[in-house]
């Protein structure tokens, strides 16, 4: 018995970790966070998710909660969902302590009594390649990130939750609300706040009117998908352009209110200078990914809050009316906030942040949602 003992030990130990994961939304671990926001206990986690292709990995993020002791009834959740930050291992937000202060009206939700629930994404903090924009593989990781924390004894965390989130987070946000049903039927979602979302992949590539934000974003878009799918960039650009475009994405996370380095800023203008000419959403295999990962309007689930700025350069404010006008013909109540000279950064930000977490709290009251789709 010993021997066949530590002939099975002895194999489990050759397996791949995906082979011997726990079901999606396992806790891994919680390891407490000692220099957590004042009023709120937090968390860095390990847990369990699976990609678009059913395979399994094990990711990251953070879950902060009140302090005091645990309510008798189970906690309601917010599940934040980041912008852009990077697509290397090393851009995890969750490695960074100023994570917390870049999410918007953290206190606030901790005040109110929330579980708020950040996940870094996959490869953001683990060893995979960040699937950028890929919309299943984000919103898996989102939903069992909520899974996950009510593993955690401290935080009490509920079954119920709303996700809100801003840019790249936006969009993984709505494709959130457009997979919980079927992905986490356990889980009951109570609203959807995204601001400034792509929506439209292709269309937001061609119409964001700030060029080197188009380059940098395209650089970080290729790079994760040559990672994640295979692709192959040589029917895109030559071997010169590819290196500057691997090395950008590699070497570069984005920290809000910080500039980019002058090497960064060159990488930009090279890849913009060789790409001019060259659409990606016209040339395949990128094309058809772009169209896949769009957010149909059709499977988006209500209630629905979105959030724009007028003057955003990267996500096309006509592109997101498009997008709200298209759910609104499904007669989902959609909340429509429109930041007059706002740019890309406003939408989850200042009072707007105030705005959608009254937003939210109500659709937990059960309240009858706002409807703008009249004015759109």
């Amino acid at each position: 018995m010993r021997r066949v003992l530590a002939v099975f030990y002895a194999l489990t130990l050759l397996l791949p970790a995906a082979a011997i994961a726990q079901p999606p939304g396992t806790l891994i671990s919680a390891d407490p966070i000692p220099d957590a926001p004042a009023g709120a206990q937090a968390w860095r986690i390990r847990y369990w998710t699976t990609d678009q292709d059913g395979q399994v990995h094990e990711v990251t993020g953070l879950v902060a909660a009140p302090r005091e002791a645990a309510p008798a009834r189970p906690r309601r959740v917010i599940a934040w969902a980041h912008g852009t930050t990077g697509v290397a291992e090393k851009c995890a937000p969750s490695a960074y302590p100023e994570s917390f202060e870049a999410t918007p009206a953290l206190d606030s939700m901790i005040a109110a009594g929330y579980v708020v629930v950040a996940p870094d994404y996959p490869g953001l903090g683990s060893p995979t390649p960040h699937p950028y924009l890929v919309g299943r593989d984000t919103a898996h990781s989102v939903l069992d990130a909520v899974r996950a924390a009510r593993a955690i004894p401290g935080a009490a965390a509920g079954g119920q939750f709303a996700v809100w989130g801003e840019s790249q987070g936006g969009h993984a946000a709505l494709w959130t609300a457009a997979t919980a049903r079927s992905y986490a039927p356990d889980l009951v979602l109570a609203g959807t706040a995204a601001a400034a979302a792509p929506t439209d992949l292709a269309a937001n590539m061609r119409e964001g009117s700030d060029p080197n934000a188009r380059a940098f974003l395209l650089a970080l878009t290729l790079h994760s998908w040559s990672q994640r799918f295979g692709y192959s960039l040589d029917g895109f650009t030559n071997a010169a352009t590819q290196g500057v475009i691997h090395r950008l994405a590699e070497n570069n996370c984005l920290e809000l209110g910080k500039n980019p380095r002058l090497g960064t800023i060159l990488g930009i203008l090279s890849v913009r200078q060789a790409v001019k000419k060259r659409d990606v959403t016209r040339i395949e295999p990128f094309a058809a990914t772009m169209h896949a990962n769009s957010v149909d309007p059709a499977s988006v689930a209500g209630p629905l809050l979105i959030a724009q700025g007028s003057k955003d350069t990267i996500v096309a404010p006509a592109v997101t009316r498009g997008f709200a006008r298209a759910v609104c013909k499904r007669r989902i109540p959609v909340r429509w906030i429109e930041i007059p000279g706002g740019s890309h950064i406003d939408g989850a930000r200042g009072d707007r942040a105030g705005e959608t977490l009254a937003w939210i709290t109500a659709r937990f009251d059960g309240k009858t949602p706002p409807d703008d789709c009249r004015r759109i």
